[in-house]
C-alpha cells in the first residue's frame, strides 16, 4: 500500500501500517497537518460518518435543550426504536445519533426542521468547511449513490465537531440510557465504536458501514499529549485497522520541537 507521509511538524520513520483501508487520512488535530494519507481526496460513500455533518447541523438550527416530537418510525438499518409522537430533546437525539449510530433520530432531526431544508443546511455546512468533495442526501448517511465525501473531507467535519464541547462529550460516551421528556419511554444507547473504552487514548467520534461502503471508522486519538484525527475509508476491518495505526503512531511518529 503507498502511502504518503508528511515529516513536518513531526519526525516519521519510513514505514506505514499494514492496513486494508482503501482511504486514509491521519492528520495533528491542532496543526491539521497530515502524517499520513492514502487517496484522501477519493469519493467514498459516507455511510453513518454522515451524521457527523447532521449533528453540526442540528446544533446550528436547534438549541439541545429544544423538543421534538418524532414524526415517523424509520426502521431501516441501526435504530433507537423512537415512537411516533414521541417528544424528545435535541440533546438526546444527538446521542442517538453519534452513540447508537441510530437512524431514526437523525432522521427525526431533519424531519424537526423539514427534510429537505435539513439536506440543504448539510450541504450548506460541507461549503462553510471546505468540504469541497463532499454531498449528503440524507441524514443518516444510506446509500445513496449521489452522495459521497472524502477522507480529508471527514477529517475537516470531525475538526469541527470536536470543537463543539457537547458533541465531543457525546462521541465519548460508551453507553447511556435517555428517556423522553414525559420519563414514558427510555432507551438504552451503546456506542457501535467497540475500540472506546479497549484502547487507551481513543476518544470516540463515528462509524460508518453499509454494504457497498464498507467499513468507516473516524477517531479521535491522544498519545502523548498530542491529538489525532484517524480517518479510515472503505476497510475490510475498521477495528483491526485503527489498532494497527494507534501502533503506528506510538511507535514510529515523534513531536519535533521548533526552537
Amino acid at each position: 500500500m503507498e502511502i504518503d507521509v508528511q515529516p513536518v511538524p513531526y519526525l516519521i520513520t519510513p514505514s506505514s501500517p499494514d492496513i486494508s483501508a482503501e482511504g486514509v487520512y491521519i492528520a495533528d488535530i491542532t496543526s491539521f497537518t497530515p502524517i499520513l494519507e492514502q487517496r484522501s481526496r477519493q469519493r467514498f460513500l459516507p455511510a453513518s460518518t454522515a451524521k457527523i455533518i447532521t449533528a453540526l447541523v442540528a446544533l446550528d438550527v436547534f438549541k439541545p435543550d429544544d423538543i421534538v416530537t418524532v414524526k415517523r418510525v424509520f426502521a431501516e438499518g441501526q435504530t433507537m426504536d423512537l415512537a411516533v409522537g414521541e417528544k424528545i430533546t435535541v440533546e438526546n437525539l444527538l446521542y442517538g445519533t453519534l452513540v447508537h449510530s441510530a437512524n431514526d433520530a437523525a432522521y427525526a432531526l431533519a424531519d424537526a426542521y423539514g427534510f429537505d431544508r435539513f439536506i440543504e443546511k448539510m450541504n450548506k455546512k460541507t461549503k462553510e468547511l471546505n468540504m469541497t468533495n463532499s454531498r449528503f442526501r440524507n441524514p443518516a448517511g444510506l446509500d445513496e449513490f449521489t452522495q459521497y465525501t472524502t477522507p480529508y473531507d471527514l477529517a475537516l467535519a470531525s475538526r469541527a465537531l470536536l470543537e463543539n464541547r457537547l458533541l465531543k462529550k457525546i462521541v465519548s460516551t460508551k453507553e447511556i440510557i435517555i428517556g423522553d421528556i414525559e420519563f414514558k419511554r427510555f432507551h438504552t444507547l451503546s456506542n457501535v465504536n467497540k475500540l472506546l473504552g479497549e484502547v487507551q487514548g481513543i476518544g470516540g467520534l463515528k462509524t460508518g458501514f453499509t454494504q457497498n461502503a464498507g467499513e468507516n471508522l473516524v477517531s479521535f486519538y491522544l498519545s502523548s499529549g498530542k491529538q489525532f484525527i484517524i480517518v479510515l475509508m472503505k476497510s475490510e476491518d475498521r477495528f483491526e485497522d485503527t489498532k494497527k495505526v494507534v501502533t503506528w503512531i506510538n511507535t514510529n511518529v515523534s513531536y519535533l520541537s521548533v526552537q
